[in-house]
């Protein structure tokens, strides 16, 4: 986009972003639907992955009531500032995208119906935006924890975007990557739409339903 909120739209260099702080914030509740740990670790043997949908809280609530789903939190990734706070990420100054992390047990969901949910709960064409909220931080992002995560994510973007394609829709400009540091957000932005049923959801997907595939083996 060309004109006042162009600047929102430029991903900062790194030597240009914010230095962040040592200290790591973690979450102090549980999660305020499924009752349980929002940390990675309190949940040996699952899976994980990180997705970015624009504003965290909607993307937050698309995946906490899929079954198989453990765990879900809000949070901050690809980007270059350490432990980043949430008005820092809002200035666009931390090349993080608002993400939400799913703890998931692979034998009760797949990671294609996780794909599935993410390619048709959002618009991933729209570059450095989603819908009205615009900035670097509300970006399509697929952050994969391996190797396998990222093919199947490739994979799945290679067949949404020929669905795009027959409908007549732009090309995706979702960032695929492997996984660096993710950074909790606050707790008050944790579960933000079961906390305030009335809150603000600016999530609104294509029309177009997304093929689903195999997971490729590496």
């Amino acid at each position: 986009m060309i004109g006042i909120d162009a600047w929102k739209q430029r991903m900062p260099r790194r030597d240009e972003a914010l230095p962040g702080r040592e200290r790591t914030v973690l979450p102090t509740q549980a999660h305020h639907v499924l009752g349980r740990s929002l940390l990675a670790a309190d949940h040996p043997g699952m899976a994980r992955i990180w997705f970015g949908m624009g504003c965290f809280w909607g993307a937050e609530r698309k995946f906490w009531s899929l079954p198989g789903v453990r765990s879900t939190a809000a949070g901050y990734a690809g980007g270059y500032t350490s432990n980043p706070a949430y008005r820092e990420v809002c200035s666009g100054m931390t090349g993080h995208a608002e993400v939400v992390q799913v703890i998931h047990d692979p034998a009760q969901i797949g990671l294609d119906e996780l794909l599935r949910v993410f390619w048709e709960s959002h618009d991933p064409t729209q570059g450095m935006r989603q819908g009205n909220d615009i900035g670097t931080q509300y970006r399509s992002a697929i952050y994969a924890a391996d190797v396998t995560q990222l093919a199947a994510a490739e994979a799945s973007a290679r067949r949404y975007q020929t669905a795009l394609d027959q409908a007549g829709l732009g090309a995706i400009t979702t960032e695929i990557a492997l996984a660096g540091p993710f950074y909790y957000a606050e707790d008050e932005h944790q579960q933000y739409l079961s906390k305030h049923p009335d809150g603000y959801c600016g999530l609104g997907g294509t029309g177009v339903s997304c093929p689903v595939g195999p997971v490729p083996r590496i």
